[in-house]
């Protein structure tokens, strides 16, 4: 049953990709959506099946020189479980919603078959995810790795007509690239390490390699702290966090499935799942996990500053979809990795929802993405307005503190509150703040969107507003299955994941190290006050957008000609994109122009050429001046030659 999981999406690409013509547009469209839907439901009945130790299936032998062995294999535990539902729920969810949301597309002519090729991408994506964490060693998920960073590439920049897309997908391949050169780095030092790639090693081995050592440019360098730490800077591209992030927004020139596909359920996660799967390496490196808690809580902080200010609804969703994987490392980085993959799971179903339900407003809006120009909507679409309501109270986590009582958002992010203060620690503790502060922001920017998109009078261009309509039921189906997932996926994973059972649900498949760790178990035991201090944040966060956008609507522009510096700097992103533009893009532009102007321009080819013009002509003449045509010219080369000869033999041998 997994290996039919694992290979349904590629054999859906490859049908889609090449068989269109043969099943028609239809028909490829159709049989790669109903390949995912298969997977899907076969990953749910193996997502309730006991994997108490890992098990693994192995397909084929892969690559093997010498002590370097690597299989392809399927690696059956928890996390793996976890991971399956999410991915191939979301993909077959995209699927579907897709095949109404790409028939109106107005990026493309009438008559072009595009769709097939959209859907082969889709579920090349879904496959090389499945590749990823489904893996049983380092290469194999270094190959997924990769192609979801080809997949994503392609689905970016699929409306490769705009110049904008173009960009937004180099920008993503590249940035991301910078991560990966971390990742296989890691990959290098691990096999060096431990002479395997094999994770049944390698998980054996996170106790020695906390104790052995090796010298780098003159220093010497924990193994354990340096590996992890090269994992992680793998971690940090995929997953969009702090210095490395900078794609995630613009990922959004994509088509909104695309958004949904990518930015919500998979790529972006998987950096929480290598650290959750390298756990019992990470478990010994308190350094890096320090540096993973610092790096998370920035990025939930800085990402939902941004997201106060934006306009586009898409990128609203982008940065909190950055900050929410900012609370995921967090989580991680204190030694709570269980609490990582419950926000995970449950994010899955509520920024999915935000997203699809953001792609049924842009569709009644005839494709307009400004929420300045929205407003008034909720009796215009009601169904998408009720299903982005559920997916806006699941993530500014709702719910009755001390209770389980809340949706989905409420009992994950409050665990992962509630994990950073009892880690006890500096960097727990301003963790823990600088979530808790996010988490007021996170109510702010998600009520500003339903309040700027759904209520108010209507704005922008009439003729729009007239005749925005509610979209298909091949779009609405898909938003009704993950208003289910961000309604209950909290409460009925909580005893799983955070509860009493989970220690015995997770099994192997999250190491926790027991002199070391009690995080988990503390984080049941902090005070009163910190229970409530989410809980107090998300309701400071919706009074001030009501405030500001229902009750005042005319605050928000007299805060923004009041602050225009804070103002520009939020609105422009902390000014990030200019300062890496600054610091490595100019200088990279500069000296490529030097290199090819001078370098190759001048030496190079002026080089070669001054031999081509000059020296080589005159070579040629000289050696022309030789070729007489007279015996006795011959001779004397001869002659001249057998002296020359003689000389060098006599002087070598000590003769003279």
């Amino acid at each position: 049953m997994p290996t039919i999981i694992l290979f349904a999406p590629l054999i859906g690409a490859l049908l889609a990709g090449f068989g269109w013509r043969i099943f028609g547009e239809k028909g490829a469209l159709y049989i790669s959506t109903g390949l995912l839907i298969l997977a899907a439901f076969l990953s749910w009945i193996v997502f309730f099946q006991s994997y108490e130790t890992p098990e693994t299936i192995t397909i084929m032998r892969w690559v093997e020189s010498g002590s370097f062995a690597a299989d392809w294999a399927i690696r059956m535990d928890r996390l793996t479980q976890i991971m399956l539902v999410v991915v191939t729920t979301v993909s077959a969810l995209v699927h579907v919603y897709s095949l109404s949301y790409m028939n109106d597309d107005p990026q493309w002519k009438e008559g072009e078959s595009y769709k097939p090729r959209f859907f082969a991408y889709l579920s090349f994506f879904t496959f090389a995810m499945l590749m990823l964490v489904t893996s049983d060693n380092l290469l194999q998920m270094f190959f997924g790795w990769e192609g979801v960073g080809v997949a994503s590439y392609l689905l970016i920049g699929f409306y490769y007509r705009k110049p904008s897309a173009n960009a937004a997908a180099m920008k993503a391949f590249i940035v991301n690239r910078i991560g990966d050169f971390g990742f296989a780095l890691g990959i290098f030092g691990i096999f060096y390490m431990t002479d395997s790639i094999s994770f049944e090693v390698i998980f054996t081995s996170g106790a020695a390699l906390s104790v052995e050592s090796f010298r780098f440019l003159g220093m010497e360098l924990n193994a354990a702290e340096i590996l992890t730490f090269l994992l992680f800077i793998g971690a940090m591209g995929k997953s969009a966090q702090l210095f490395l992030h900078t794609w995630l927004p613009d990922a959004m020139e994509g088509p909104t499935p695309v958004s949904a596909l990518i930015h919500a359920a998979t790529m972006v996660t998987a950096g929480v799942f290598l650290v959750a799967r390298m756990s019992p390496v990470f478990e010994y490196a308190p350094g890096t996990m320090g540096f993973v808690v610092i790096i998370g809580a920035s990025t939930a902080f800085v990402a939902a500053t941004i997201a106060l200010v934006q306009n586009d609804i898409k990128r609203v969703i982008a940065y909190s979809t950055m900050s929410q994987l900012g609370y995921m490392f967090v989580a991680a980085g204190v030694g709570a990795y269980q609490v990582a993959m419950f926000h995970l799971f449950t994010h899955a179903f509520f920024k999915a929802l935000l997203f699809l339900g953001a792609g049924s407003v842009i569709t009644a809006m005839h494709h307009e993405q400004d929420m300045r120009n929205y407003g008034g909507l909720r009796k215009k679409i009601p169904k998408t307005y009720w299903a982005m309501m559920i997916g806006t109270l699941a993530i500014t986590g709702v719910g009755i503190p001390l209770t389980y009582i809340g949706f989905a958002g409420f009992f994950s992010k409050d665990a992962i509150i509630e994990s950073a203060f009892a880690a006890g620690s500096a960097v727990g503790d301003y963790a823990f703040w600088m979530l808790v502060i996010a988490a007021a922001m996170t109510a702010f920017y998600s009520w500003r969107l339903m309040f700027m998109t759904f209520f108010g009078a209507p704005k922008g261009d009439k003729h729009t507003h007239d005749h925005a309509h509610e979209s298909p039921a091949l779009m609405l189906v898909p938003l009704a299955v993950l208003a289910f997932g961000a309604v209950f996926s909290g409460f009925l994973g909580y005893s799983y994941f955070f509860g009493d059972g989970m220690l015995a649900w997770f099994g192997e498949a999250v190491y926790i190290n027991e002199e070391t760790n009690t995080v988990i178990e503390d984080a049941h035991k902090v005070a009163t006050w910190v229970r409530f201090s989410p809980f107090i944040a998300m309701l400071l966060g919706t009074a001030t957008a009501w405030l500001l956008y229902v009750k005042k609507p005319q605050l928000p522009a007299a805060l923004a000609r009041r602050n225009p510096g804070l103002y520009r700097f939020l609105l422009n992103k902390w000014y990030f994109d200019e300062l890496f533009d600054f610091l490595f893009v100019k200088p990279a532009l500069k000296l490529g122009n030097f290199l090819w102007k001078s370098g190759d321009g001048k030496v190079i080819d002026g080089g070669l050429n001054g031999l081509a013009m000059g020296v080589i002509p005159w070579l040629t003449r000289l050696a022309g001046r030789w070729q007489s045509g007279y015996v006795f010219t011959y001779a004397l080369a001869m002659i001249l030659g057998v002296g020359g000869l003689i000389t060098w033999f006599m002087f070598t041998r000590g003769i003279l």
